[in-house]
């Protein structure tokens, strides 16, 4: 049986797939969730790709059995790459999914839907938007069996022929800007989680605080992590933080006193309250896991 996956991850942590010493201390740092990649941390040759499937497949098994309430995703090459149909070899019903890099269309997806039930499989696809292409036709491209969705800005620069900025510029992240926000839009048009941009300088905190902040503030649900010191970062600027939570159910209790009092406007520790703040306050509370 496929396990329940987190629905909207705080921080999804990336291992390479040929690493089984990284992959088993995985769980370590928390993370929501975790990659096991088979794409761009394991060498393009056909052995390196091979000899990483069988470790990615032992691994996942193992991590499965050692942490069942954790979601453990593989992240395949991408769908016209000569190595995706073997990749897909690695994958069980165990996963919490599986995760698609590259995509660029909605042909992409049926592709990928049809190799996934040509194998019996009916996994949850966590879809790479990562190109020119996969930008412009996100909103067409995050429709079933696509659940999340993350933007990847190494590769989308790459692709477009540009260049990253650094971390201390003026205005850091400028080149992704519009695609970044896209991206955030057309997830949350098709109702899923976004995750948001890598932060490759590792042992940089202070340049993953002001990505994070940036990515929150666009709408991001979590952080895509490729070290552990990166995790516990990601939930604090993603996760509903305690006083946030406390005041949603301190609204909602008084929304709840209100509406059987027979009173319809209501102000709130000094706000008039709207259906769009009793929505935020039950989103922070469902983030957390708890009833509205």
């Amino acid at each position: 049986m496929t396990p329940s996956p987190t629905p909207r991850p705080r921080s999804v942590l990336f291992a390479p797939g040929n690493r089984a010493d990284l992959i088993a201390k995985l769980p370590r740092s928390g993370p929501d969730a975790v990659v096991l990649d088979l794409e761009d941390a394991v060498p393009s040759g056909p052995e390196a790709k091979a000899a990483a499937r069988t470790v990615t497949r032992d691994a996942a098994r193992d991590l499965i059995a050692a942490h069942p309430h954790l979601a453990v995703f593989v992240r395949v090459n991408a769908p016209h790459s000569p190595f995706f149909e073997d990749d897909l070899g690695v994958l069980t019903p165990e996963l919490a999914g599986v995760v698609l890099p590259k995509l660029e269309s909605a042909a992409d997806v049926r592709l990928v839907a049809e190799a996934l039930a040509g194998r019996g499989l009916s996994l949850p696809v966590m879809a790479g938007l990562e190109t020119g292409a996969g930008v412009w036709n996100a909103r067409e491209i995050l429709v079933p069996p696509v659940r999340w969705a993350y933007f990847g800005a190494e590769d989308y620069v790459t692709d477009l022929g540009g260049q990253r900025t650094p971390g201390n510029v003026p205005v850091p992240n400028l080149e992704v800007l519009y695609a970044r926000s896209r991206v955030a839009l057309a997830a949350r048009l098709a109702g899923v989680p976004a995750l948001d941009i890598v932060v490759t300088r590792l042992g940089d905190e202070a340049t993953f605080r002001e990505d994070a902040a940036q990515g929150r503030a666009l709408g991001y649900a979590g952080k895509l992590c490729i070290h552990p010191a990166q995790v516990p970062l990601a939930h604090e600027y993603f996760g509903p933080t305690d006083a946030e939570a406390g005041r949603a159910r301190r609204l909602l209790a008084a929304a709840h006193e209100a509406a059987q009092s027979g009173r319809g406007a209501f102000s709130f520790e000094g706000q008039m309250v709207d259906e769009p703040m009793l929505a935020r306050a039950r989103a922070i509370l469902h983030a957390r896991g708890e009833q509205t």
